[in-house]
């Protein structure tokens, strides 16, 4: 009889791919804690950026107070400044429990005492304390994405690739975007603003039974970090405390022109006084912000890796120095410089690409997010019923349907091939958009050819209607698949020796160049129409197809696609 051997590569399981491979990952228990951790960070941001306007606006707030509250939304662009401090330090008797549940079960616990105070106070007679609570819970919910962001990370394997985690995140979020948004607004219309605080409170406290049995990884040793800074070789403590002081003033600075300018608008303004513009802010101090917190940085971090490999200003022998001081500056140079040093280190000319991909990646959409409403209401005149169902509940569906559109596709073709249908399909949307803001022939002419104009009638229902959800559901599953196209992209290219900070910095460029965007959009709009600016908004998605084709270039040259991102056990499938 004869035997059949086998061999080693013979018993090795194959890995499943395409739609197997997604309903494999969302079988495990990482996935189901991740839906659970998109729910956690998507709620509070639905509550605090839309909703809370909702209620201030009908207890008869002034549109001037509910405007400075909206910069609350600041701490989801500024939170890569606290990030370090997430990233690295253990937090007391929490720490416990685990490296990054720690600190998501931290915040989650401060996001329910704050919306408990909100519950509590009444913002007519007490805006100031309901301010207050308002900014805590935002920082808290900033910190928590900080924390979720790095989890996601850590946690991939090759059950649960990076990719799939990212796209059951934003399922997560989009859900908790319908229960703080469409639901918060059903219950408000049945009992008070107070009690629907109060039950999406009981909700983030059921995240924290689901964070405490949640799984987790061991932190890295300070030691051998801080080992490597007292080496031969190392850039010496007096160069480092240097590009630490350039850093911090630099942070410092960012911090206090967004802060001093949120003052003056929350002061009681003189007779004949002018309230500050938030659009003036935004296009004179912006562009100096990105500058301070990213690209000042970056240059330092740059510089370091300059003078480390031209054997300049570094350790010649072994420094054995352990001074508190000397430990404090190490803790801040792991956490702050050396990160994004490993960043432009291990791109080299490379990071200028993925910059200015995350830079433009978003605009094509996001710098008119802001107009959706007016734009709706205003312009087209659609009643607030018709826009409430379709953009807050037929619209968030079709944002899921891109999502799963998006996570099947990284199973299927891999990262970067949906990283560029990601970059093309918004596009095509800005122009569905132009079209609807000059009638919607266009729209008109494939509701008629698919019959759907007449299903409407029969449904009691026009095409006017038909013209709406048809251009909301084209951009929801293009906008769609490109969130979760970017959230894989930027999850898939950061070290995990630097998950936290490097993550946070380049998710949070994208919020602060929508925001500098939307301030030239809103006077665009006003000069040329939507119509025209639709336009120019889809031509400047171009520009994020132009870096996605020079950062295929670059991976395909460089064969590093995934270069120090996910452990070849969470490789996406197709990747090129």
């Amino acid at each position: 009889m004869a035997v059949t051997g086998t061999s080693d590569t013979d018993t090795v399981q194959v890995r499943p791919k395409g739609f197997r491979l997604l309903m494999t990952a969302l079988q495990t228990r990482k996935s189901a804690t991740m839906l659970a951790f998109g729910f956690s960070s998507g709620l509070p941001f639905a509550l605090l950026i839309g909703t809370l306007n909702a209620w201030l606006g009908e207890v008869k707030i002034n549109l001037a107070t509910i405007g400075v509250l909206s910069w609350i939304g600041l701490s989801y662009a500024f939170k890569f400044l606290w990030s370090p401090l997430v990233d690295r330090f253990e937090l007391p008797l929490l720490n416990r429990i685990g490296r990054r549940k720690s600190w998501i079960v931290l915040c989650q616990a401060i996001m329910v005492g704050a919306f408990v105070g909100l519950a509590a106070t009444d913002p007519v007679t007490n805006i100031g304390t309901f301010a207050i609570f308002a900014v805590i819970a935002a920082l808290a919910s900033a910190t928590q994405d900080v924390a979720v962001d790095a989890w996601r990370i850590d946690v991939s394997d090759v059950e649960t690739p990076v990719e799939l985690l990212s796209a059951i995140y934003q399922f997560g979020y989009r859900i908790a975007s319908i229960v703080g948004g469409a639901l918060a607004l059903v219950l408000a219309a049945r009992v008070s603003w107070p009690l629907v605080y109060l039950i999406m409170a009981g909700l983030i406290v059921l995240m924290i039974f689901v964070a405490f049995r949640a799984p987790d990884t061991e932190r890295p040793a300070k030691g051998i970090l801080y080992q490597a800074l007292a080496e031969p070789g190392a850039i010496d403590p007096r160069t480092r405390g240097i590009a630490l002081t350039i850093v911090g003033i630099s942070w410092v600075w960012a911090i206090f022109s967004i802060g001093r300018f949120m003052t003056s608008m929350l002061e009681t303004l003189p007779p004949g006084a002018v309230r500050p513009s938030a659009s003036d802010f935004m296009k004179t101090t912006g562009p100096w912000i990105v500058v301070a917190t990213v690209v000042v940085p970056l240059i330092v971090s740059a510089t370091m890796n300059w003078l480390k490999s031209h054997d300049r200003h570094v350790l010649k022998s072994a420094d054995p120095t352990h001074t508190p001081g000397r430990t404090a500056m190490n803790h801040l140079y792991v956490a702050l410089v050396a990160p994004l040093a490993e960043l432009c280190a291990r791109l080299r000319w490379g990071v200028l690409i993925v910059i200015g991909l995350i830079l433009t990646y978003t605009l094509c959409y996001n710098v008119w997010a802001s107009f959706a409403f007016p734009f709706y209401l205003d312009f087209l005149h659609y009643s607030k019923d018709e826009v409430a169902f379709a953009s807050k509940v037929f619209g968030i569906f079709m944002t899921i349907i891109g999502i799963s559109l998006g996570g099947y596709l990284f199973a299927r073709l891999g990262r970067l091939p949906t990283v560029m249908i990601g970059a093309i399909l918004p596009i095509l949307g800005n122009f569905v958009y132009a079209d609807l803001a000059e009638g919607g022939a266009h729209i008109d002419f494939v509701a008629n050819l698919f019959g759907l104009n007449a299903l409407a009638g029969m449904l009691g229902s026009d095409a006017r209607m038909v013209r709406l959800l048809l251009a909301i559901s084209g951009e929801n599953i293009a906008t769609g698949i490109a969130g979760a196209a970017f959230v894989a992209y930027l999850s898939g290219i950061v070290s995990k020796n630097y998950t936290a900070v490097q993550y946070a910095l380049l998710s949070s460029l994208t919020f602060l160049i929508g925001s500098l965007g939307r301030g030239i959009a809103g006077e665009a709009f006003d000069s040329m129409g939507y119509a025209v600016v639709f336009r120019y908004t889809a031509a400047v998605g171009l520009l994020a197809v132009l870096f996605v084709a020079l950062e295929w270039v670059r991976t395909a040259r460089t064969g590093s696609s995934r270069q120090l991102t996910v452990p070849p056990a969470a490789e996406e499938p197709g990747t090129p």
